[in-house]
């Protein structure tokens, strides 16, 4: 039995470091290319594991030269991957990353093999999400897979915590199963349809989010850190100031964390300020899975 259930994506990161991001239109040279192993639900699988709870990954890769290799790379992290198979016909997914000298990041994904993940796949994973004690998704895979893993533990009294990246319409049914919700700013404008900017504008719209059905919340912040809220009290978590290099692999190493901590029993505040400091630890590092912190890394934060 796997602490942390995760179903979602896994790509082939290719990142560019670049000066600048080109105009429409122009194009800027110089650039230095790397690849990493990625995907949003990879990620977050190999987060947790690096960070001590039992984790097993349900997802879909290609019948290309790209998916074995990204499948080993989470089973040397101590990921349970017996879940995922090839789709035929389909190529592994991959990101295209290109990073500032500030550290952010700009992306562009083709799934491929990632849509192939369909409701009976998760059907056929039934019994290990029953069995976890926290399920994790995200909205790289089909909606339609998401709802149906999260009904499952749902039924089973499996915690559901939903990333929602990248940010698309999802169901009330999804919604209300969730404990909790993990979006950023920009996810969070796009469901209440209006901006969302820094602490005071989080704090402006939690009880918004919440009143979409989610059990509890959770905003992210960047550099601020987060804003936890369950339908009483709305708590600013702050995240430790470090050396900005890349965030691609914030988002994940925090999600990652905040699962494997509530796996192993935190409250939801206390889980989200070791997430924080997960997340901040990540930013210091290039690439997604690179980057993820050991449990050493983090507590030295």
């Amino acid at each position: 039995m796997a602490d942390v259930f995760v179903v979602g994506s896994i790509n082939q990161d290719f990142v560019l470091k670049v000066e600048r991001r080109p105009e429409p239109g122009e194009t800027v040279t110089d650039a230095a290319l790397s690849t990493h192993n990625g995907g949003k639900g990879a990620n977050q699988a190999a987060a947790v594991a690096l960070l001590g709870a039992s984790v097993a990954f349900l997802g879909r890769v290609g019948d290309d030269d790209l998916g074995e290799p990204l499948l080993n790379a989470l089973r040397e992290k101590g990921v349970e991957t017996a879940f995922t198979k090839e789709a035929s016909d389909a190529q592994t997914g991959a990101a295209f990353i290109t990073v500032t000298p500030d550290g952010e990041n700009a992306i562009v994904v083709a799934p491929g093999a990632n849509r192939r993940l369909t409701p009976e796949d998760v059907d056929a994973a039934a019994d290990g999400i029953r069995e976890a004690r926290v399920l994790v998704a995200q909205m790289e895979i089909p909606a339609e897979s998401v709802l149906r893993a999260a009904e499952i533990a749902d039924a089973a009294e499996t915690r559901v915590v939903l990333n929602l990246a990248p940010p698309r319409d999802v169901p009330t049914a999804l919604l209300e199963r969730l404990n909790p919700l993990v979006v950023n700013e920009h996810e969070a404008a796009f469901l209440l349809g209006r901006k969302v900017e820094g602490e005071e504008g989080a704090r402006s719209v939690a009880q918004g989010l919440l009143a979409l059905g989610p059990r509890s919340l959770v905003i992210t912040l960047g550099a601020e850190g987060a804003l936890v809220a369950d339908g009483e009290t709305v708590t600013r978590v702050p995240a430790p100031q470090v050396e900005v290099v890349d965030t691609t692999g914030a988002g994940d190493a925090f999600v990652g964390a905040l699962a494997a901590r509530l796996a192993l029993g935190d409250p939801l505040p206390d889980a989200v300020a070791y997430a924080a400091r997960a997340g901040a630890a990540a930013v210091t590092k290039e690439g997604a899975q690179g980057a993820l912190p050991t449990p050493e890394i983090v507590a030295a934060l």
